[in-house]
């Protein structure tokens, strides 16, 4: 009987560690292989080492908060939206697949626009951005959001100097009326230097499973650094308000800036800790009279591993 009782210790810690070992395949994308953090003799650099033990513990602990404010969304029915914007290749999707790994997808989703099609484009602006805000107790988070008006639209010639200045006049409304409706709107932007998403794009040229990352889009706004920069200081001065006031995320360290951001967004709701009822799993029940039957071979996925 006790041994048995280990044996199911010892298959709920490795269930355990591979769940936690998701953010160590996430770590692969990211190149934070031990073959790059190693020195001449193979082996891992104690400093660097410690700073990945420091992440890893930061990053689950902050996750576990990510899920009491979960919780407390849900049993108080507050709104969220999050708004990520920053340059490609300044780590918002990095940022938003942590936000969300360990949260359940029906209370925090992620709402990530493709390019408006014929019929968007003649509606009003910030219409296709409307059905995805949240109802009560859920969270919404736009990898990239209606602020793509104030940067790629403007730098690429996709809308007029009309519909720019009338984006203006109506987002600093827009999101009062978001506030007032009780909608808390929450907008960062991912800061990276020149330097740093030069090395980030030349990662992702020779990374064959990064590559699908890399538009003509993408391309081009790395020749039209300076204009996407201008572009971004008018955003930023005509669109920090009171009711939704954007956050600027340093970014060049991708590890850090997830840290922080995160922290950040935990720090700017008052979520507190929820009772939950005590769970007892419940005996299955068991029938003389029920027997399994037996899948045919040939609707079995072949065991290659």
């Amino acid at each position: 009987m006790n041994s048995n009782h280990e044996e199911l210790v010892r298959r709920i810690h490795r269930d355990l560690a591979d769940h936690y070992d998701e953010e160590l395949e996430l770590e692969l994308e990211d190149h934070a292989l031990d073959s790059i953090l190693s020195d001449e003799t193979g082996e891992l650099l104690d400093e660097e080492k410690l700073q990945r033990r420091r992440y890893f513990r930061e990053l689950f602990r902050l996750q576990g908060e990510l899920v009491k404010l979960q919780s407390w969304v849900v049993k108080t029915g507050h709104k969220v939206v999050i708004l990520f914007e920053g340059r490609d290749a300044a780590g918002k999707g990095g940022v938003i697949k942590r936000i969300t790994q360990r949260l359940n997808p029906r209370v925090c989703r992620v709402a990530a626009l493709p390019a408006p099609n014929d019929r968007e484009r003649t509606q009003w602006y910030f219409q296709r951005y409307v059905s995805h805000l949240p109802a009560a107790g859920e969270i919404v988070l736009f990898d990239r959001s209606w602020y793509n008006r104030a940067g790629v639209e403007r730098v690429m010639g996709f809308c007029t100097d009309e519909q720019y200045e009338e984006f203006f006049r109506t987002v600093p409304e827009f999101e009062k009326m978001l506030a007032r409706s009780g909608i808390q709107v929450i907008k960062y932007w991912f800061s990276i230097s020149d330097e740093e998403q030069h090395l980030r794009f030349l990662g992702r040229i020779h990374d064959p499973l990064k590559q699908w990352k890399l538009s003509p889009m993408d391309l081009e706004s790395r020749r039209r650094w300076e204009e996407y920069t201008k572009a971004k200081e008018i955003m930023l001065e005509r669109t920090h308000i009171a009711e939704a006031p954007w956050w600027v995320v340093q970014a060049d360290d991708k590890k850090k800036a997830r840290l922080n951001c995160i922290q950040h967004l935990l720090d700017q709701i008052p979520y507190g800790d929820v009772e939950h009822p005590s769970v007892v799993l419940p005996e299955r029940e068991r029938h003389d009279d029920y027997a399994r039957q037996p899948v045919p071979d040939n609707m079995i996925v072949p065991e290659v591993y």
